[in-house]
């Protein structure tokens, strides 16, 4: 019999349920990616809306020959002034406050409709709820930037889209982290999380190059192709989502507990035997979040259950029992003021390197996908060492404690030079987004599947859209508090944006206590199973 290729090997070497837990994984990978990445023209056009003629006359003239060349691209009628580059009604001396209402039309209109999100995404077919989501997401994307085409300058247009699509995206995120929490066990979680919790910067990524791309010729564009993007990705979702592994008699994990040895150089592993019901003891995690000193021992019945709705375990939990499972409220605190300073260099970062840096729109947008990228390693990062230290908040507390003095310095030496910006871009982005990213991700799976719901596996979307929702709020004050900051100089913006971290550290002091205090599994003769 000849030997099997090379690549069928390859692929036979994996189960069935391993490459469809990889293929949900790409999925919704990409699934998100589409959102941030229709998220991102706003921050890259507004460097256009208010463009300042002064700053560079030969940029205008190319500006206006481009569009004048292209037969789809109207040519515009522009005031003669000495903004006569900018976009009524984002022409006037209040044009901060401006782009600022129209960050915070969306944030605001998201953090609410969040809320509302999970609750419903518990009732709803994930794949139908979030294929609408995605078709209106692309709708509204786009309709911002057909104002250009039919050359509309009512504020109210722009705010009124901002808000409906605020509304629409909050689709998103209930749906894509029930997903792959139904696919993905609790083992590993802040690795897998970390890394597949990248698709936020790739995202961003994307989007800035794309709404760079057409920014200084034809910003319309710049909204129009990421809606179209996003759009398209809804019918792939339609076409290939797959919601549970139950749907295709796929397993989510492995079932059997296990427990390894090591003895010299040869590792084996021994079957944990299940203890009867009444005699389990519940793991570290569990004795630090519910006990107030962390380290007496607690049995199975002590644990306070949380009804779902209606009593029944596979009924959609109240809002009310959400909030009652131990770390949601803490967490989702911590996250509202860490999502105020990741939403203001998400939105702000482009015009703050325009001003400071004096590049235009485009490059200005190129060089902020940096933070993305240090957000990237960043998350991964806090995922890996989550899982090795077993401890969330610790993990999430040391960064936020590194990141406040980090702002402080990039604030101060990214006016020496482009070098000094791009070392300090990458390290901020690492910084800010690593808690963000394992509170939004990793937290919310392992408070979703917490052990007092007593396996209700419909508290999932619920949890993650509180804890996402609360951190919305904070992703809505940022940026209109930057615009509001902001004209006084940007030094204060920093102050702001500093404070914010401190608070985010303080609200998990009590957990990062408890976990601390925690005798951690070595103490308690218990090795964590680890899914593979």
């Amino acid at each position: 019999m000849a030997q099997l290729p090379a690549g069928i090997r390859f692929i036979i070497s994996f189960s069935r349920d391993q490459w469809y837990r990889a293929f949900v994984f790409i999925l919704t990978f990409l699934l998100y990616a589409s959102f941030h990445l229709s998220r991102k023209p706003i921050s890259i056009v507004k460097g256009e809306l208010h463009r300042s003629c002064a700053a560079g006359n030969e940029d205008g003239a190319r500006f206006n020959s481009q569009s004048q060349k292209a037969s789809d691209i109207p040519s515009h009628q522009l005031p003669e002034n000495e903004t006569d580059c900018s976009w009524a009604p984002f022409d006037q001396d209040n044009y901060q406050q401006l782009l600022g209402a129209l960050d915070y039309s969306f944030l605001c209109a998201y953090a609410i409709g969040m809320y509302l999100s999970g609750i419903l995404g518990e009732r709803l077919p994930i794949r139908y709820y979030l294929t609408f989501g995605m078709l209106a997401s692309g709708i509204f994307t786009a309709l911002f930037g057909l104002g250009y085409f039919y050359d509309i300058h009512s504020f109210g247009f722009y705010v009124i889209t901002q808000i409906i699509n605020g509304l629409v995206q909050t689709t998103g995120w209930p749906s894509v982290v029930t997903c792959l929490s139904n696919w993905f066990g609790k083992g590993r979680r802040g690795f897998i999380m970390g890394v597949w919790n990248s698709h936020t910067s790739v995202g961003n990524i994307l989007g800035s190059l794309i709404a760079g791309y057409w920014v200084s010729t034809c910003w319309g564009l710049s909204f129009i192709v990421p809606g179209a993007i996003i759009a398209a990705m809804g019918i792939v979702c339609f076409l290939f989502l797959i919601e549970d592994p139950k749907d295709i008699a796929c397993s989510s994990s492995l079932i059997t507990h296990s427990k390894s040895y090591e003895n010299g150089m040869h590792r084996f592993r021994l079957q944990k035997q299940a203890l009867p019901e009444e005699k389990k003891l519940l793991d570290p995690e569990m004795q630090c979040l519910l006990l107030s000193d962390g380290k007496r021992t607690v049995h199975q019945n002590h644990i306070v259950t949380l009804p779902a709705d209606g009593g029944s375990s596979t009924a959609a939990i109240s809002f009310t029992g959400a909030l009652k499972i131990p770390g949601v409220v803490e967490f989702s605190l911590c996250l509202l003021f860490a999502k105020l300073v990741s939403y203001t260099f998400l939105f702000w970062l482009p015009l703050y390197i325009t001003n400071v840096d004096h590049l235009d729109a485009k490059k200005a947008g190129e060089l902020s996908t940096l933070f993305d990228v240090g957000g990237i390693f960043g998350g991964i990062l806090a995922g890996v060492i989550s899982d090795r230290l077993e401890k969330r908040a610790s993990t999430c507390g040391l960064m936020l404690l590194l990141a406040a003095p980090t702002l402080y310095i990039f604030s101060t030496i990214s006016r020496m030079g482009l070098e000094a910006t791009i070392a300090m871009l990458l390290l901020c982005g690492a910084l800010v987004s690593g808690p963000y990213a394992l509170i939004t991700t990793a937290v919310s799976a392992d408070l979703g599947t917490h052990k007092c719901l007593k396996g209700n596996s419909h508290a999932l979307a619920t949890v993650t859209a509180i804890i996402d929702g609360t951190g919305s709020v904070g992703a809505a004050l940022g940026p209109l508090l930057a615009g509001l900051i902001s004209p006084s100089g940007w030094n204060n913006v920093f102050y702001m944006l500093m404070f914010a971290d401190a608070c985010a550290l303080l609200f998990l002091v009590r957990l990062i206590h408890k976990e601390l205090s925690c005798p951690g599994s070595a103490a308690g003769g218990e090795v964590p199973f680890k899914e593979h």
